[in-house]
């Protein structure tokens, strides 16, 4: 089947699934509908938000789905409707198989790793937090089991020593919709050859990607500087790692690190009231230089000692 031929469901929430939305539609490509989140309450006043994707879908006139339960028989029979032959999902839920396997081509998942390393729900924060040096996406179709489909396209991309999940989260985006894209092409026009994981597979347990939770984020001080350090970029900007100070929460987004040997014990900060705050790990100094404390905005080190009085 040519590309152009092809009908697409695109399924899809955040911003990141934007991007790979926005190529389909900048390529020409029959879109002929897209399923997202509904809308939720958000803000002060609980007003009902839509998603990006929703947004992004309706400035270009797109259909939109926006099923509360995904084998609801209403949105399957609209679903159905649509006569996909293919279907691609980006950071959307876990699709149940009425869902995955209705089109005749099935379904394409793009993934932020190189499946099958990193399978879970938080790829690229956890590839950081390991202190990967390199990471990549991929394009694999689904399957029962979460992440474990066969690999159609993979791309490696290396990582910054200092690059938080929120920069390359954004070097992905652009990255991923011309991966989605080469995809499709080679795919519709049967030119792949999808690829077991089971035949990538390095020896030895393979690092995963689980959930982020608030434990995950407490930065425990008994580390070693560089392990901290990857932990508070590998979380910046979202969710944030953090600490306590003086009884406070202090999220740290962005910092800078030092070893050192003579040290107080982990968890111990110093500061000169003007232009630095930093942590005692157990080999060395977290240097921080923009952060929040609880109740207040993002600030520059410098900002924040500003304003902010220590207590004895």
């Amino acid at each position: 089947m040519r590309l152009r031929d092809c009908r697409i469901v695109f399924l899809g929430t955040p911003d990141f699934a934007v991007a790979i939305l926005k190529k389909l539609v900048d390529e020409q490509l029959q879109v002929v509908g897209v399923v997202t989140a509904p809308d939720k309450p958000a803000g002060r006043g609980m007003k009902l938000s839509q998603s990006a994707v929703k947004q992004f879908a309706v400035a270009h006139g797109l259909k939109v789905l926006q099923p509360v339960k995904l084998k609801d028989e209403e949105f399957l029979s609209e679903l159905r409707a649509l006569k996909a032959d293919v279907q691609v999902v980006v950071a959307f839920r876990m699709l149940p198989e009425i869902v995955w396997n209705m089109p005749a081509m099935g379904t394409i998942n793009l993934h932020a790793s190189l499946l099958p390393n990193y399978r879970g729900a938080a790829p690229i924060n956890w590839a950081i937090i390991n202190g990967e040096t390199e990471t990549g996406i991929t394009t694999f179709r689904l399957r029962h089991e979460i992440d474990t489909g066969d690999v159609l396209k993979r791309l490696a991309i290396s990582i910054g020593s200092e690059e938080t999940a929120g920069e390359l989260h954004d070097r992905m985006k652009d990255l991923g919709a011309d991966l989605v894209f080469d995809t499709l092409c080679a795919y519709c026009e049967e030119e792949l050859k999808p690829i077991p994981q089971t035949s990538i597979s390095e020896k030895g347990a393979l690092p995963l990607a689980p959930k982020i939770v608030t434990e995950t984020c407490r930065i425990d001080w008994n580390q070693p500087v560089q392990r901290v350090f990857n932990q508070i970029r590998g979380l910046s900007p979202y969710p944030t790692s953090f600490t306590d100070i003086n009884g406070k929460t202090l999220k740290i987004f962005k910092a800078t690190w030092t070893s050192e040997l003579k040290l107080p014990p982990p968890g111990s900060f110093d500061t000169d009231g003007k232009s630095y705050l930093r942590f005692a790990a157990s080999d060395g100094w977290i240097y921080c230089q923009e952060v929040q404390l609880e109740g207040k905005k993002r600030l520059s080190i410098e900002e924040f000692l500003r304003g902010y009085r220590f207590t004895s």
